[in-house]
C-alpha cells in the first residue's frame, strides 16, 4: 500500500509550485505552472490577474497527481495553500475578481495606511505591527474606495483565499490568522481591528471569517477533484504565508529555534513563547497555531545586492574566489534601494563603502561580508528585545546553498549554521497540511519531517575571525555615526 501523502501548494508572484510528500518529509511529486507577470502600469503599482491563481493551481496539482498515478493520489490525505504576504484582491458575490489583484510590493495605498495607523494606534502599539502602504489592510480600503469595487465587491480575500475556494467550492472560506496579519487581525485578541478598518470604510461584512493556520476548513469539492486529480476526502487546511510556512520547512517551528533566508532579500524569522513588541517598528511578530509567537523582519539587503553588482557572472567562481582571498579590507553595507526597515528602520538608509576593493574578488568578498553584518545586526536586535536565538542557526536559500557564504556568514555570527536541504514553501504547506492529519500538531509534523541538513561551523582561524570581528565593528559604528541605529543597539551589537 503507498504511503499517506500530503500536498502543499506555493502561490507565488511568478509560479505555482506544488509538493506531496509523506509523513516523514519525502518528497513524492511536484508540480508548477506559470502566472502572468506582475503589471506595473505608474509608479508604485503592482498588479495581477487574480483570475490566473486557481487554473495555476489546477495545472500544478494536475501535473503532481499524475505524477503520483491514481493509487498514490489517492493516498492524498490534506493540502494546504502559502501565498504571498499583502497580496489581497476584492470579489464579486459570485467568488469572481474584482479587478486585478494588488501585490504584495503594491504601494499606491499610502494614505489609507497613515489613516489605519491613527485609528488603531492603542492596538498596533500593543501588537507590534503598523500598517503601511503595502499592508492588505490599506490595499483592501482602496480597492473598496473605487467607485466599481465599491458597488460590486461582495467580500474581500487573500491570494490563499482564492485558491482555498477553488478547492472547496466555499465561496466564502474562512482565512487563516497569518495571511490575516497585514490585513488588520489583531492575532492578540483573535479579532479584526474594526476601529481602524471602519476608519477607511472596509465594512465587517467584507471581511473572512479567521481561523488558526493548520485548521480543516472543508474537502475537496466533487468539481475540484476532477480539475486536480486529488481525491473528494481530501481535508482542506488552512496555510500560513510563504515568509511563515518555509520558516516550517527550515525547522524553525518552535521556541529558540531561528533561521535566516537569504533569497533577494534577507529574512530573519523565529519562535518565542511570548510576543515581543518593537516600539521602532523592525520586528513584527505572526501568531504560531499553538499559541506561540513567531517574531523577525526583513531587510532590503540580501541576494538582489549580489545580482546588481554582477548581473552576469558566475556567482560560483566568485564565491570560491572570495573565500580563498580571505576577509576584505572594506566594508559595506549592501543596500541597493534607498530605505531599510529591519534591524532597523531609516526610510533615509543608502548604502556605503568604507574603502575601496582592490579587486573583483574583494569586492565580492565585502558584499558576502556585508550581508552577514546585517544578518549579525539582527539577531542582535532579537537579542537585546529577549529573543535568544539558539545553535545552531537556521539558514535557507542563496546563503545557505553557496559553502562560501555559509561559511562567512557562521564566522560573523560566532554561530554554527543549520544548513535546510528542502526549505522552501511548498515544502512548509506540505508539513502544515499534515498537522493534525499525519501528525498531532505543527511541531510534531516539523520535527517528523523536516530534514536534518548540514552543518557549517565557525572558522577556527583566529586571524580570519578578528578580521571579520574589526570590519564588523567598523560597519555598526558607521551605521550609528549616520543616526540609522541608537545606542542601546549599537551596544547590543557589540555583545557575543
Amino acid at each position: 500500500m503507498a504511503a499517506e501523502l500530503v500536498a502543499g501548494i506555493d502561490l507565488a508572484t511568478q509560479e505555482v509550485r506544488v509538493v506531496c510528500a509523506d509523513g516523514e518529509g519525502r518528497v513524492a511529486a511536484t508540480g508548477r505552472a506559470a502566472l502572468p507577470a506582475p503589471h506595473r502600469p505608474r509608479s508604485g503599482w503592482s498588479e495581477q490577474d487574480a483570475t490566473a491563481w486557481w487554473p495555476a493551481a489546477v495545472d500544478a496539482l494536475r501535473q503532481a497527481t499524475d505524477a503520483l498515478g491514481r493509487t498514490g493520489a489517492d493516498e492524498i490525505s490534506a493540502v494546504a495553500v502559502a501565498a504571498t504576504s499583502g497580496t489581497v484582491v476584492a470579489l464579486d458575490g459570485e467568488g469572481a475578481p474584482v479587478g486585478p489583484a494588488l501585490l504584495y510590493d503594491d504601494q499606491r495605498a499610502g494614505a489609507e495606511a497613515e489613516k489605519a495607523a491613527e485609528a488603531g494606534a492603542d492596538r498596533w502599539d500593543a501588537l507590534g505591527f503598523h500598517p503601511s502602504a503595502t499592508s492588505g489592510l490599506a490595499k483592501w480600503a482602496w480597492l473598496v474606495a473605487q467607485a466599481e469595487a465599491a458597488s460590486r465587491a461582495s467580500r474581500l480575500a487573500h491570494a490563499s483565499d482564492v485558491v482555498v475556494a477553488g478547492l472547496t467550492g466555499d465561496r466564502t472560506p474562512p482565512t487563516d490568522w497569518s495571511h490575516a496579519l497585514k490585513s488588520g487581525y489583531d492575532p492578540k485578541r483573535k479579532e479584526w481591528a474594526h476601529e481602524a478598518l471602519d476608519a477607511v470604510g472596509v465594512r465587517a461584512e467584507l471581511l473572512p471569517e479567521v481561523r488558526p493556520p493548520t485548521s480543516a476548513v472543508g474537502t475537496v469539492s466533487d468539481d475540484a477533484a476532477a480539475a486536480t486529480g486529488l481525491p473528494r476526502r481530501c481535508q482542506v487546511r488552512l496555510g500560513m504565508t510563504d515568509g511563515c510556512a518555509g520558516q516550517v520547512a527550515a525547522g524553525a517551528d518552535r521556541p529558540g529555534r531561528f533561521v535566516t533566508v537569504v533569497g533577494t532579500t534577507l529574512v530573519v524569522k523565529g519562535v518565542t513563547e511570548d510576543l515581543l513588541v518593537d516600539p521602532g517598528g523592525a520586528v513584527y511578530s505572526h501568531r504560531h497555531p499553538d499559541g506561540w509567537w513567531l517574531p523577525g523582519g526583513a531587510s532590503n539587503t540580501g541576494g538582489a545586492a549580489i545580482e546588481e553588482a554582477w548581473p552576469d557572472a558566475d556567482l560560483g567562481e566568485l564565491d570560491d574566489r572570495a573565500a580563498r582571498r580571505g576577509p576584505a579590507r572594506c566594508v559595506t553595507y549592501p543596500l541597493v534601494a534607498t530605505g531599510e526597515r529591519f534591524p532597523f528602520v531609516a526610510s533615509d538608509a543608502e548604502g556605503f563603502w568604507l574603502g575601496e576593493p582592490a579587486d573583483d574578488a574583494e569586492r565580492h568578498r565585502a558584499l558576502l561580508e556585508g550581508v552577514a553584518f546585517v544578518e549579525r545586526l539582527g539577531y542582535a536586535r532579537l537579542a537585546d528585545m529577549g529573543a535568544s536565538a539558539a545553535p545552531p542557526l537556521r539558514s535557507a536559500g542563496r546563503g545557505g546553498r553557496s559553502p562560501a557564504w555559509a561559511a562567512i556568514r557562521a564566522a560573523v555570527l560566532g554561530a554554527p549554521l543549520l544548513v535546510a536541504e528542502q526549505a522552501d514553501t511548498a515544502v512548509g504547506a506540505c508539513i502544515l497540511a499534515a498537522a493534525g492529519t499525519l501528525h498531532a500538531d505543527l511541531a510534531t509534523a516539523g520535527r517528523a519531517m523536516v530534514a536534518a541538513g548540514r552543518e557549517v561551523e565557525p572558522t577556527d582561524d583566529d586571524g580570519e575571525r578578528e578580521a571579520m570581528e574589526e570590519s564588523f565593528g567598523r560597519f555598526v559604528a558607521a551605521l550609528f555615526d549616520r543616526g540609522w541605529i541608537d545606542e542601546r543597539l549599537r551596544r547590543a551589537a557589540s555583545a557575543r
